[in-house]
């Protein structure tokens, strides 16, 4: 773990890497083989291997990035979709046919204030996040869809990163 500061450029050698949150790889000169990897906030951390890399931050916010699993809470029902707050800045899409298995006479009935585990398909800052609740390479369910029973507890961003960390083998990837 390593402190960096937002616009400061970040070293890393891995050939397939995976850029999680507060980092951003921007278009690099000719004299560069790769392009050059931006910090914008936090501290540095990176997976065992060193293909994932990630910043973390005393956020007060969730800020969705894509391919991350949250938990939501159904808040609408919207058309043939569903509003979801995954605890950002706005809600979440969530279409009915995105789960496993769906068409358009065989959709989940989710009631407002039901669980989904989810996957952030889309995330960008100028748009509001979509889930979808399967899992696009493999096109399983693998857990995603409704939670049915047990409870609900809010945390802080820190410790929901801490319990699905590697270290945590209950939780983690």
């Amino acid at each position: 773990m390593s402190l960096v500061l937002p616009g400061q450029h970040v070293a890393a050698q891995h050939v397939n890497l995976k850029l999680g949150p507060g980092l951003l790889q921007t278009s690099g000169d000719a004299s560069t083989s790769a392009p050059p990897i931006i910090a914008t906030r936090g501290t540095l951390n990176h997976n065992a291997n060193g293909s994932k890399w990630w910043v973390e931050n005393n956020s007060l916010r969730y800020v969705p990035a894509g391919q991350e699993s949250v938990i939501g809470v159904i808040i609408q029902k919207a058309g043939e979709g569903f509003r979801v707050d995954i605890g950002s800045a706005q809600a979440a899409s969530l279409d009915g046919l995105a789960f496993k298995g769906a068409t358009k006479r065989n959709k989940p009935n989710l009631k407002i204030g039901s669980l989904v585990y989810a996957r952030v398909s889309l995330a960008h800052k100028d748009m509001e996040p979509e889930l979808e609740c399967f899992d696009a390479q493999t096109r399983k369910s693998e857990g995603f869809g409704e939670l049915k029973g047990g409870f609900m507890v809010r945390c802080s961003l820190a410790m929901c990163r801490q319990c699905v960390s590697s270290v945590n083998s209950q939780l983690g990837p």
